[in-house]
């Protein structure tokens, strides 16, 4: 857990995601599409993927990407992002992050 806490606390955004996963990809054209740059970390593709993902199913993300944090802080996964975003909040909270300037 405290790998995941370390990771998210970085950057500005961050997607915990798997490169073969549909949701993720969306999750992260979205955030593209926001021009916005978030540290991307590829469970399938990372040594340490297995352990990661564990440590998002501990965190309650089920399944357990794509996980998005904002500012360091839990968000959930595309599900509550693609909500955020059409109730208009979630570019505010990526503006309070630092992740853009629009």
């Amino acid at each position: 857990m405290d790998m995941i806490t370390k990771l998210a606390s970085q950057n500005a955004a961050v997607i915990f995601s798997k490169s073969s996963c549909c949701m993720s990809h969306a999750t992260k054209r979205l955030f593209y599409e926001l021009g916005v740059s978030p540290a991307i970390h590829e469970l399938d593709q990372d040594y340490r993927g297995r352990d990661m993902e564990l440590a998002l199913l501990r965190l309650g993300c089920n399944p357990a990407v794509p996980t998005v944090f904002i500012g360091g802080k839990f968000v959930g996964s595309t599900q509550k992002v693609m909500s955020l975003h059409l109730d208009g909040s979630l570019v505010p909270m990526l503006k309070a992050a630092g992740a853009i300037w629009l």
